[in-house]
């Protein structure tokens, strides 16, 4: 299951980045 975990991984990188950018979105 190296592929769920991979896109657990991003989806959590892209919520901290939603978090840390948020006037991007």
């Amino acid at each position: 299951m190296m592929v769920l975990r991979f896109i657990i991984i991003c989806i959590f990188i892209y919520l901290i980045h939603v978090l840390i950018y948020p006037e991007r979105y």
